[in-house]
């Protein structure tokens, strides 16, 4: 009598132990998403199976922090069927990493750390993104990113999904030859701290210019991938032909970025033009990240200027291009 007793009792504490893990386990299993490699022009999964992210990107961190929140990735995931996201870490502007005090910069990593976290426990794959935009020229803040990049990749190179986006969109006249001089220093601070994680280099041009890139890829590392831009109310046949000719070379593209405005991320939806591209990223596989999850007045917002929510969104609090954007994940 006294043994039944005994095992009914450890049966219980067994039952009660199943119930109180059920949710780690479960966000462990969310966090062990399959690592990513580079193989030819695409990612794949170990299996070799050629694996397409699609997402969603943050406006900038410093001024749109309120959408970095576990409900809001959670839905992005279950509602919108989105795999990535992607954290615009801004340099320069307002605030900004490089440019703001130290009391700003921890802030900032505190909120891609959230970030992280949320997207694992979500089950997506991160992009940590270095923003530089109005910086035009990487260089800029060479010592900053190498510290920074160093910093992430020793944080994060037991995480499976996160994913380096070492310098957003090079413009103002930058060139290959200075790009590839910074990115050699900063996937090597990668390197040092994490063998394996996809680093994604951006291109000249605002990240266009993938067909001069793939003349003279950076060598000697694995799983780098380069960045393709495109504003479809800008951006038609003539940059999807510099994509093409990058691939036949072999050159790996992401589109970390897009929209179907204008170039300035405001103006008239070209859906068109959209179409096309999304056909074209289709048909190659190319990842493709949407910009940009916030609810600025300008029409490459997922959400409306009234929208006051940072989660939780029905179909009625989406912009014309957030709806357009969502359709295309499911």
């Amino acid at each position: 009598m006294k043994k039944s007793r005994k095992w009914l009792y450890l049966s219980c504490l067994l039952v009660m132990f199943v119930v109180l893990t059920a949710g780690s386990t479960s966000v462990h299993a969310a966090g062990k998403l399959p690592a990513l490699k580079v193989k030819g022009t695409k990612l794949v999964n170990a299996k070799g199976k050629t694996v397409q992210l699609k997402g969603v990107s943050t406006h900038g961190l410093s001024w749109f922090p309120e959408y970095v929140n576990q409900k809001s990735f959670d839905h992005m995931k279950k509602k919108w069927k989105a795999n990535t996201v992607r954290l615009a870490l801004y340099t320069s502007d307002y605030n900004g990493y490089c440019t703001g005090d130290a009391a700003n910069r921890k802030a900032l990593e505190k909120r891609i750390d959230k970030g992280v976290q949320y997207a694992t426990k979500a089950g997506m794959y991160v992009i940590i993104d270095w923003h530089i935009l109005n910086d035009n020229n990487p260089k800029i803040y060479e010592k900053e990113a190498i510290a920074f990049f160093k910093k992430m990749a020793s944080k994060y190179k037991k995480h499976t999904n996160v994913l380096y986006e070492i310098c957003n969109e090079p413009n103002g006249g930058t060139s290959w030859e200075t790009i590839k001089s910074y990115a050699k220093k900063v996937v090597k601070a990668i390197r040092s701290k994490d063998k394996k994680a996809v680093i994604i280099i951006g291109t000249p041009n605002w990240s266009q210019d993938v067909d001069i890139v793939a003349d003279s890829p950076i060598k000697g590392y694995k799983n780098l991938m380069y960045t393709l831009h495109f504003y479809a109310g800008t951006h038609g046949e003539d940059l999807r032909t510099k994509a093409k000719t990058a691939l036949e070379k072999g050159l790996p593209l992401f589109v970390t970025e897009f929209g179907i405005s204008d170039a300035s991320g405001n103006g008239v939806l070209n859906k068109k033009e959209g179409a096309k591209w999304m056909k074209f990223l289709k048909s190659k596989k190319i990842g493709y990240v949407g910009w940009n999850l916030s609810n600025k007045e300008e029409s490459s917002a997922i959400l409306k200027s009234s929208c006051k929510k940072s989660f939780g969104w029905k179909e009625k609090d989406l912009s014309p291009w957030g709806k357009w954007l969502v359709k295309q994940f499911k």
